[in-house]
């Protein structure tokens, strides 16, 4: 494959999996955004439109359907689906057909609710749309597991639901998986990072930032910094994220928002909870409704005098059977939906409300609050609250949606006892807010290239060239800056390869370290193979440092280790290069189990189970020889840079006395957005590869130099050195220590020509 066609296939995109129509294919009736996100998602084939309320989404879902020809299943929560027909057919003139079992299922588009979905075969339909989508995230694991496995294999599949929360990863995750994207355990991997109890949100501005929080749901994940613009790049390339038509560049005329007014009623009880001398403060569930089921007295009486002077439509929101019973039967002109109710009378009686027949609806949030259109009513009144935003936003969303041209009043009545969950509920709402914008600023720029259908092209790197008297450092990627070199012009080259750690230290597609598995990690490894290859004089060798890479569960589906050095033998050997020999380099497992935080290493676990322990990584120095004749024997004992002591210890196999910390200093190297450090290479091990297998004078290459440290031990040992970085930050700190090194280099040579510093001892007469 041509590079530049491997860079592109590397970009984290969902391809099209659908036809092509024109504007003049889709009903006039649509608005001009909503007509392009209708040609976007039938492009996609498999699409999710997280659209504000009021947007039009069921108008999108019905021209979705309707152009693919499918017999199509739309599956949408109970009190919705009589809504949508009526909509459909109001004003597109497009027949729905409410089914709850195969036998009633009509060719066209046929709607059922998320609790019949089992009495549906999916092989007999060709598309399927996910109404109110939001669904999935409440979904037990198991129904939620049942609905997506039960459509995997259906070609063409659409989600529709109001703009999820932008930090909360398992909404978008699990829409991921339902559209076959990718699992949420996958998204995870490729894009976020245990945060160790952090949440990440972004600002208004599209920064992500992060905010301690506790742990009671399991782990918590924060999107990886250089993970950002490819997450927002990889969720425009499935899903069209948007709160007004401008988000995407748009016109807002027709969908700009009335005022909306809301007020809380504090009503004052002497109620003291059972066991406490007095209140002080709400102690969980239990907590929270006992003192709302001895509070609905005043409450309820508060809620007369605010709505029985009133000859306006009103919704009235419940949690508690009671709150409803007495809502009901204390308000004039009310009717009550319960759970219990037929899913008839369910329909006729907010279809009844729809049309003006009533008065005052009185409902829970869980039965009449999603989905549901009731901009025929601009009042509503809350009995109490509990902590759910959700719940709050979609229920005052029912009344406050784009198409509303009046004010709307809401109005929250509860015990003053409970002003800690009014807080609570303010303080999402602000953070959800901010939380939003910064999501469609983000992502914004990606969604108007996916709604033209533009190509997205990557983009191109810096390149910027430094040089000493005796090195030369390149800025750029090594698959193109390599070309650069003359065939056959490298004495050694010394390196680490970056291992696939996705979004660690860059964004690009360049980074090596940038790949979703191993497959694409070392088809991306082989160009930097073949290009070292070429320039290494024949008969040289390269000195490639590894060692095995822990496997996760999160990311690899199992605990363990993954052979590593052994996958690079395999690729330089296919590629032409003869595998010589390696060196293991003891490591204190101590340290590692301090520094890597593996349990495997730990005392604890040791006393726990010792199954689960292993011994620590031994990292590995690969030889490799470039086929051919060497024109120059390498000859450390007689240039007395080694003696033949020092060689029997080094032949043994095993490298000791190189200190782990004995590098280049790798603080300043680290950005602001880096969420690891660098791993610079010992200097001991450096130097033993130079000494070993080049000869003074001669050219040293790193492909990877990072912050330099094997062109800066090449230029301290009397070579010259060649290094390409690749991140900007890592080069300008690489430059810096190649200056200090050739400063100190002359240095010593200075106090070596004035007999200050001993001269090498010599080598023996007759060296083995």
């Amino acid at each position: 494959m041509d590079y530049a066609a491997f860079l592109n296939s590397k970009r984290l995109y969902t391809q099209a999996n659908g036809i092509e129509v024109q504007d003049g294919d889709i009903s006039p009736i649509l608005f001009p955004f909503q007509r392009d996100i209708t040609r976007w998602a039938i492009r996609k084939g498999r699409a999710a439109v997280f659209a504000d309320t009021g947007l039009g989404k069921t108008l999108i879902m019905a021209e979705w359907a309707r152009l693919l020809r499918q017999c199509t299943l739309i599956i949408a929560p109970l009190s919705v689906a009589r809504q949508s027909i009526r909509m459909i057919r109001d004003l597109l003139g497009i027949e729905v057909c409410y089914v709850r079992s195969m036998s009633e299922v009509q060719e066209g588009i046929n709607i059922t609710n998320y609790e019949m979905i089992e009495h549906f075969d999916p092989n007999r339909f060709g598309a399927v749309i996910l109404d109110e989508s939001s669904i999935l995230k409440a979904l037990s694991g198991h129904y939620r597991q049942v609905l997506t496995a039960m459509w995997k294999d259906t070609r063409y599949r659409l989600c529709c639901t109001a703009t999820p929360a932008p930090n909360d990863h398992v909404e978008l995750g699990t829409h991921a998986e339902f559209l076959g994207i990718c699992t949420e355990p996958e998204m995870r991997a490729l894009f976020f990072i245990n945060a160790n109890k952090q949440r990440t949100f972004f600002d208004g501005n599209g920064k992500a930032w992060q905010k301690k929080g506790s742990n009671k749901g399991g782990q918590e994940w924060r999107l990886k910094h250089h993970a950002e613009e490819p997450f927002f790049s990889w969720l425009s390339s499935w899903a069209c994220c948007l709160t007004k038509p401008s988000d995407l560049g748009y016109d807002d005329d027709g969908f700009i928002l009335p005022p909306l007014s809301i007020t809380p009623y504090f009503t004052h009880v002497d109620y003291v909870p059972e066991n406490q001398l007095l209140f002080t403060h709400l102690r969980g569930i239990q907590d929270r409704a006992s003192i709302r089921h001895n509070t609905i007295g005043a409450r309820i009486e508060t809620l007369k005098a605010l709505v029985n002077g009133s000859n306006e439509q009103w919704i009235i929101w419940t949690g508690l059977d009671d709150e409803s019973r007495l809502a009901a039967t204390c308000l004039e002109g009310a009717v009550e939906v319960k759970g219990s109710d037929t899913p008839e009378y369910k329909a006729n009686t907010f279809e009844a409300f729809q049309d003006g027949k009533h008065r005052i609806l009185v409902t829970k949030v869980k039965i009449g609050g999603f989905g549901m259109n009731f901009q025929n009513a601009h009042n509503m009144a809350f009995m109490g609250l509990n902590d759910s935003w959700e719940y709050w936003y979609q229920a005052i969303r029912r009344e406050y949606r784009f198409g509303q041209t009046r004010p709307v009043n809401v109005y929250v009545i509860m015990s003053d006892l409970e002003t800690e969950i009014w807080h609570n509920i303010q303080r999402k709402e602000a953070m959800a807010n901010r939380l939003r914008r910064g999501l469609i600023a983000k992502v914004a720029i990606y969604e108007r290239e996916e709604l033209q259908a533009m190509s997205k092209q990557i983009p191109n790197h810096q390149l910027r060239t430094e040089r000493g008297e005796s090195w030369t450092a390149m800025l750029g990627d090594s698959c193109i800056r390599l070309g650069e070199l003359e065939t056959d012009s490298i004495d050694l080259s010394v390196y680490s390869p970056p291992f696939a750690d996705l979004f660690t230290y860059t964004d690009s597609p360049r980074d090596l370290g940038n790949s979703r598995d191993w497959q694409e990690f070392f088809t991306h490894y082989r160009f930097i193979i073949q290009e070292v290859l070429r320039v290494t004089k024949p008969g040289r060798l390269t000195c490639v440092h590894t060692s095995d890479i822990p496997a996760m569960a999160e990311r690899d589906g199992y605990i363990g280790l993954k052979d590593f050095p052994g996958e690079v033998i395999r690729n330089y050997e296919a590629e032409g290069w003869t595998f010589v020999g390696r060196a293991y380099i003891q490591k204190n497992p101590q340290i590692q189990a301090v520094r890597v935080k593996s349990k495997a290493l730990l005392f604890a676990q040791l006393a726990k189970d010792s199954t689960d322990c292993r011994p620590a990584l031994i990292d590995q120095v690969l030889l490799f020889r470039k086929p051919g004749l060497n024109a120059i024997p390498v000859t450390p004992v007689v240039n007395g840079e080694m003696t033949n002591e020092t060689w029997i210890e080094w032949a043994a196999g095993i490298w000791l006395g190189i200190r782990e910390t004995d590098t280049l200093q790798v603080s300043i190297a680290r950005g602001p957005d880096d969420d690891k450090h660098i791993c610079p290479l010992q200097l001991g091990t450096i130097e033993r590869c130079i000494k070993l297998y080049s000869n003074p004078g001669e050219v040293v290459l790193s492909p990877f130099m990072g912050i330099g440290s094997e062109i800066y031990q090449a230029v301290k040992l009397g070579r010259k050195g060649i290094g390409i970085e690749l991140k900007e930050s890592y080069f300008d700190v690489a430059v810096g220590n190649l200056r200090l090194a050739e400063q100190e280099r002359n240095t010593d040579n200075l106090f070596s020509w004035a007999g200050l510093i001993p001269p090498p001892p010599a080598p023996p007469a007759s060296p083995p």
